[in-house]
């Protein structure tokens, strides 16, 4: 499957996937200067520079790159963006910093990964009783026990 992106800067990165079998495609930080600083506890967006055109059907999925979350608690603060296929503006990353120290994010870092996957469009029908099942209505935890 091929996703057209577009530029939206000059010095722009198109998404590149790490491996040939990475399910996710890097995405770089793209911004006017050199870096952007991220205090603890705050969340910035971060621009990407491009734009993608997402086949109807399929979605785009923003999600944290392992290696930046675990050794620098930095992480998307939605923890999964979602990208429509209507959507045709920049694609931004909303960068949270989880950890008690100031990190910054330089000019074509790998902020997050996309990752393109199929959707099915369900229509929502109100109805007065669900069908049973094992389960009913337990909810968290309800499955197992220690």
């Amino acid at each position: 499957m091929e996703i057209k992106i577009k530029k939206l800067r000059e010095n722009a990165k198109v998404p590149q996937r790490g491996t040939s079998a990475a399910a996710g495609a890097d995405l770089y930080a793209c911004f006017d200067g050199g870096w952007i600083d991220i205090a603890p506890g705050d969340t910035v967006m971060v621009p990407t520079g491009i734009a993608a055109e997402i086949p109807d059907g399929y979605a785009g999925l923003i999600m944290a790159r392992s290696g930046l979350s675990v050794k620098r608690d930095l992480a998307p603060a939605n923890k999964v963006g979602l990208i429509d296929s209507d959507y045709r503006g920049e694609i931004m990353v909303a960068l949270h910093n989880h950890g008690a120290l100031q990190q910054t994010v330089e000019l074509h870092e790998r902020v997050a990964q996309l990752m393109i996957v199929p959707y099915v469009k369900a229509d929502y029908v109100e109805v007065d009783e669900l069908s049973d099942t094992v389960r009913g209505e337990g909810g968290f935890g309800s499955t197992g026990t220690k």
